[in-house]
């Protein structure tokens, strides 16, 4: 095996502020809708659910935000993190491209919702908040969460996804060694939870109802806030550290990308790779290309519609324009359970409905074969989600060698898979099943959604 080459930054080079991709936007997206009126929301009517520094990162459109201390301090633990040169996998692969992956999953949560989670309990804590609510699909961001939440001296409850919890029970002893309260969604705590319940016993849930419930007991407290793990431009901005870091670490490659890779549940793991490079291309005019992938199952991106919808089950947040399956739409129970979701972030549908990004969706057995083989390779055993990313990589890849072209390939490693032992076990076994959502699915989820376009 040809050995992998690591690219590092030391800990003066790392970013000191975050980017905002509003700012470099050509077209700003559509304002977010209060739920009962249908009128545009400003940052007052937000205040009920996030501290006032989160409602203004979520409406800002200044192009770089600082990183304040405290934050960055905790970043300091586990960031700068590496960019690795696969040369093995190349090789097994066979390939004249180059292929580099941004491994962020070397800290406590396994994952790059550290990123967020660690900022937004920061924030929550200056503004005097006790205790957060929050949901998690596969558990990387409770996990996340309940570290950062713990830090700072917050209470936390996680409502994590029903499928999730019972098939990943190594993340709620997680949650729960961090001092976080994790309950299995949809639950009877709350009366969104009950209502889903009474109607199907035996939902497996979804990060949509999990939302609804995480949401309700948020605005019953005035010492409550609710916090999110993805979707959200506030959300996003944390996430760009990444992308800035690994424009610096490309530089020492004297290498840069032809396509900039990313899996996709709401657009945190995405767009935090990806929206620093696509400023380059906004205002430098670099060449580059930058894909969203998808599962099949949950295919927002590729065959979702454009259009105003809720961002949970209940209908409690903000009708937000994105690219969206319908707010009531349970995914299949694959066991890429961070992908799982509705819609798409208002900033990566934005951008998608201009052309300035790309999305293709794959299905799941592809991706577990592809993390598979990049395991053997090069060591990391990818969360079911990172899959998604790892087999686009090599679909650029082998392309490029069709064509007889050699490219450069980044993609987002966003989390390790340790926790998601029991889905490979079912890979080897030959029972982890297919699906794709069909287009006459596609239009029974959206049916009766009379939200505008």
């Amino acid at each position: 095996m040809t050995k992998s080459t690591k690219i590092l930054l030391s800990e003066n080079e790392m970013p000191r502020q975050w980017y905002n991709i509003q700012a470099d936007m050509p077209n700003k997206p559509l304002p977010p809708l209060h739920p009962a009126t249908r009128k545009p929301i400003g940052p007052e009517d937000l205040a009920a659910v996030f501290p006032m520094e989160l409602i203004k990162q979520e409406v800002s459109t200044e192009r770089y935000i600082d990183i304040p201390d405290e934050v960055f301090d905790l970043y300091k633990t586990y960031r700068p993190s590496p960019i690795y040169r696969a040369i093995a996998l190349e090789k097994d692969l066979g390939t004249k491209s180059r292929i580099y992956y941004k491994y962020e999953g070397a800290n406590y949560s396994g994952s790059h919702k550290a990123n967020t989670a660690i900022a937004q309990a920061y924030y929550n804590m200056k503004e005097g908040i006790k205790r957060i609510t929050t949901e998690t699909g596969a558990g990387q961001w409770g996990s996340a969460m309940s570290f950062a939440c713990h830090h700072f001296g917050l209470e936390l409850l996680v409502f994590m996804v029903r499928v999730s919890f019972d098939g990943k029970p190594g993340r709620k002893i997680m949650m729960n060694s961090y001092g976080a309260q994790c309950v299995p969604s949809p639950s009877n705590m709350t009366a969104a939870g009950r209502k889903i319940l009474e109607a199907d016993p035996d939902s497996p849930g979804s990060l949509g109802i999990a939302i609804s419930e995480a949401m309700e007991i948020a605005v019953q407290d005035p010492y409550t806030k609710y916090s999110l793990g993805s979707v959200l431009n506030h959300v996003i901005l944390h996430q760009t550290i990444i992308g800035e870091e690994a424009l610096r670490q490309m530089e020492k490659t004297d290498d840069y990308p032809d396509v900039v890779i990313g899996c996709f549940g709401g657009g945190s793991n995405f767009s935090g790779i990806a929206f620093p490079f696509l400023r380059e291309k906004l205002v430098n005019g670099r060449d580059i290309r930058l894909m969203a992938v998808e599962p099949a199952s949950c295919p927002k991106l590729t065959k979702g519609k454009f259009m105003y919808d809720f961002g949970d089950s209940a209908g409690m947040t903000p009708l937000l324009p994105m690219y969206t399956l319908g707010h009531n739409f349970i995914p299949e129970k694959i066991h890429a359970g961070g992908l799982r979701y509705h819609g798409a972030g208002v900033l990566v549908s934005q951008l998608l409905k201009d052309g300035f990004i790309e999305a293709k969706a794959k299905m799941q057995r592809e991706c577990f074969e592809a993390g598979v083989m990049f395991t053997k390779n090069e060591g990391i055993l990818p969360a079911p989600e990172s899959n998604y990313a790892i087999a686009a990589a090599l679909d650029e890849a082998r392309k490029a060698d069709l064509e007889g072209v050699s490219k450069t390939i980044l993609f987002n490693l966003s989390g390790h898979g340790h926790m998601d032992i029991s889905a490979y076990q079912k890979y080897y076994e030959g029972n982890l099943p297919d699906h794709e959502l069909t287009d006459n699915e596609v239009i029974e989820a959206l049916a009766g959604l009379d939200f505008p376009d």
